[in-house]
Formats: C-alpha cells, sequence, structure tokens
C-alpha cells in the first residue's frame, strides 16, 4: 500500500503519478475527506475518554451518556476507517520520475538491444510448428479446457535443463533457492497491494478453502517475513523462488491462443529482493544484470526496453522489460520482467529493518522489495525457434547441453 502520510502532504504527486499510470486521481480527494473526518472524530472521540476522568460519583448519568457517545464513535471511526483502507488499495505505487509516460506497451522506451537476429536461408517456422509433437494442447484442452498444454518428452527435459542453468548461474550470487506455496490467503494479496489480480479476474480462486492461487512464486515469497524485522546488516536478502503459476490471462481472450506462450498454467524461476531503501535502485539494476546474464548465455537475440507508466505493474515504482526476438513473428516479444516496488508491498505486509536516526537511536523503516523473472517457459519458446534447422531439428544452446545431456533435438515423430 502507499504511505499514508504522503497522500496527506503531497496529494498533488500522488495525483500526478495515478495519472501518469492511467488510475483514477479523483480517489485522493475522496481519500482525504474521509480521512479529515475519520482524525475529526477520532479526536473528539479522544477528547470524551479524557473528560471521564474528572468525574466523581455524582456524575454516573454524564457518564454513562458519553460512554455510549464513544461507542458510536468508534462505529462510524470504524466504518470510515475501512472506506479509507479500499480507497488506498486502489492507488497504485507512484512511477519513478525515470518512468516514460506512456498509455501502453507502445509507448516503452527501448534502451539497448544486443546480438543480431539470425539470417535463415528459409522461411523459419514457429515453435508449435517445430515441435508441436511435444507440445500438446489439444489433449489438454479435452482435460482442462482451453490455455493448458501438455509439455513432453525433450520439450519437458529442455525445461528443466534451463531452470537447472538458470540455478548453478544465480545461486553464486547470493540467491537462495525457495520451493514456496503456491496457495495464498487473500488479506494476504491485498496486504502486499494485488488487489487488482484479485479484483481483476486474473486469479484462480479455491472457495472452499479461501484460497488463490499463485501467479507468480513472488506472491507467496514477500510475504515470508511479513510482521517481522529483518537483518540487513550484510547487504539484500536475495531469494530465488520455483514454482508453478497460474493466471486466468484476463483481458488477453482472442490473444496468442495457438500453442503455450498465453496459458493458465506455467512454471517460473523467480529472483526477489529484500533490501535497504537506499540500496534499491542498485540492486533492481543488479536484478536486470543477472537477467541480461542469462539471456546473453543463451544467445538468443533480446532488447532491454523501461515500461511506460501505462505498462507497468500496479504495485511498481519502475519495471524493465527483456523481450526475445520471436523469427516466426519478426518481432520481439515480452519473455523477462524486472520490477522495483519500493515499500509498496512491505509497508502492507509490515515488512521492517533496523535502523539509526540522525541522533544515533535505532528505528524501524520499511524494506524495498523487488522481483525478477529468471526464467519462464517463454524463452523455452524462443529457443526453439531461434536455435531451428531447415530440416525441422532444434540446436540445443551450447550452455544447456551439459543438463540436456545431447545437442539437438529431433523435429519429426510422435
Amino acid at each position: 500500500m502507499i504511505n499514508i502520510n504522503l497522500i496527506r502532504e503531497n496529494p498533488d504527486l500522488v495525483k500526478e503519478g495515478m495519472e501518469k499510470k492511467l488510475a483514477d486521481s479523483s480517489l485522493i480527494d475522496k481519500f482525504l475527506k474521509i480521512d479529515e473526518e475519520w482524525k475529526s472524530l477520532k479526536k473528539a472521540t479522544d477528547d470524551l475518554r479524557a473528560s471521564q476522568k474528572g468525574f466523581g460519583p455524582n456524575d454516573r448519568e454524564k457518564a454513562r451518556k458519553i460512554k455510549e457517545e464513544i461507542v458510536l464513535n468508534e462505529d462510524k471511526i470504524k466504518v470510515l476507517s475501512e472506506e479509507r483502507d479500499y480507497i488506498v488499495s486502489l492507488i497504485p505505487n507512484i512511477p519513478d520520475s525515470s518512468v516514460p509516460v506512456g498509455k501502453d506497451e507502445n509507448e516503452n522506451a527501448v534502451l539497448k538491444t544486443v546480438g543480431e537476429p539470425k539470417s535463415f536461408g528459409f522461411m523459419p517456422k514457429d515453435y508449435v510448428d517445430l515441435a508441436g509433437w511435444q507440445i500438446d494442447t489439444e489433449r489438454a484442452s479435452k482435460i482442462a479446457g482451453s490455455r493448458f498444454g501438455y509439455i513432453m518428452k525433450d520439450i519437458a527435459e529442455l525445461e528443466f535443463a534451463l531452470f537447472r542453468f538458470g540455478m548453478d548461474t544465480l545461486i553464486p550470487h547470493g540467491f537462495r533457492l525457495i520451493l514456496p506455496p503456491v496457495m495464498v490467503k487473500p488479506e494476504i494479496l491485498r496486504r502486499m497491494g494485488k488487489g487488482k489480480f484479485i479484483d481483476g479476474g486474473d486469479a484462480f480462486y479455491i472457495s472452499e478453502d479461501d484460497l488463490y492461487l499463485v501467479g507468480s512464486s513472488e506472491q507467496s515469497v514477500a510475504p515470508l517475513f511479513m510482521d517481522e524485522t529483518v537483518d540487513l546488516s550484510d547487504g539484500p536478502i536475495r531469494f530465488l523462488g520455483l514454482s508453478t503459476c497460474f493466471r486466468r490471462e484476463a483481458g488477453s481472450y482472442g490473444k496468442d491462443t495457438r500453442g503455450i506462450l498465453r496459458v493458465h498454467q506455467f512454471n517460473k524461476l523467480e529472483m526477489f529482493s529484500i533490501c535497504r531503501p537506499d540500496d534499491s535502485e542498485t540492486e533492481h539494476d543488479f536484478l536486470l544484470a543477472r537477467q541480461e546474464e542469462l539471456m546473453s548465455a543463451l544467445s538468443i537475440p533480446y532488447q532491454v526496453v523501461v515500461n511506460s507508466t501505462g505498462d507497468m505493474g500496479f504495485d511498481a515504482s519502475k519495471q524493465y522489460d527483456i523481450e526475445a526476438w520471436i523469427p516466426s513473428q519478426n518481432k520481439y516479444r515480452e519473455t523477462h520482467s524486472c520490477s522495483n516496488t519500493t515499500d509498496f508491498q512491505s509497508r502492507g505486509l509490515n515488512i521492517t529493518y533496523k535502523t539509526k536516526d540522525e541522533k544515533g537511536k535505532d528505528r524501524k523503516e520499511f524494506v524495498h522489495t523487488l522481483n525478477a523473472t529468471a526464467f519462464s517457459e517463454r524463452p523455452l519458446l524462443a529457443i526453439l525457434e531461434n536455435f531451428q534447422k531447415e530440416d525441422g531439428s532444434i540446436e540445443v544452446p551450447e550452455v544447456l547441453q551439459k543438463y540436456f545431456g545431447k545437442s539437438e533435438i529431433i523435429g519429426s515423430g510422435k
């Protein structure tokens, strides 16, 4: 959640940030109105409580009336507090001043392009034509409906090789491997600012247990230290979460329906960092560098973009995407995201660290949290297309061969 004091002290800044993110800035005026009512009623109630201290034996009737008034006020305060909290849940994180202002992904800014797209001496096929016999969406649709797939044989082994390579590359950088829960309570998601994931219809809900399936491991890794104070004296705490993820892909119906580019269920290896606010920007650059390290090692052409304000996550202050070259589409497609959520998640989850104030006294501040894709299944599809040969076989990137056990995938037969 956003810092309430920031809304109170600098409402115009918050309004400007909301407008950049295409959110309803009129919510700020509604918040301030309710907040003033809340503060006024709370003060009046506190004054009533203070007045009770001077009552004597002859003031019983007066004390009774004041007690009744306090109870009524407390009920009103609770309602106002709930209304205020709901409005706060609709306010996104404020975008960093360096983020380009735009409506959608078409206004993202390309920071750099790495590698040259391969010039094929033939018409490149898409990954479904190349390896569709090992990615069975037809049978999966009979079992689970659309946007599911059976990943089998060599392609399944290649996915595990990709994740194993990611682990071996990232763990030496201080990441702790973690297998988190894939279900979380609704209140946890809301506390970390994922209300839009729920209310926007993108989350799968298990009503009997009142639990949501995670859309990324971040959603269950971030609350790990909820209501705790962490020790950051040795620098950022870094996790490498591996989990199956679930998304309805609300709003994307009709897009990328062929194959498994946009599905309801997928596996993902994700980096997650907890750091001091002063280290936040550096840590963001560090995570992006790790993503580039992984992609460069695969020798897949890619570009790095900084997302415009209209194409950022609700809880992100700044977000980068890495887009891999997809030969069959003759364009770059997003395979990785890298977000700095500043204190937006930690404020709701109440995750703090110890520091010193200007007088050298101990105090607690909210940590900053960041998340970044290591690998999902999308880079797998980029590998298939970029390393295809005319006969339909697929070369295996050199860095994956020791995990995969061979240098080529035969592209024929069922």
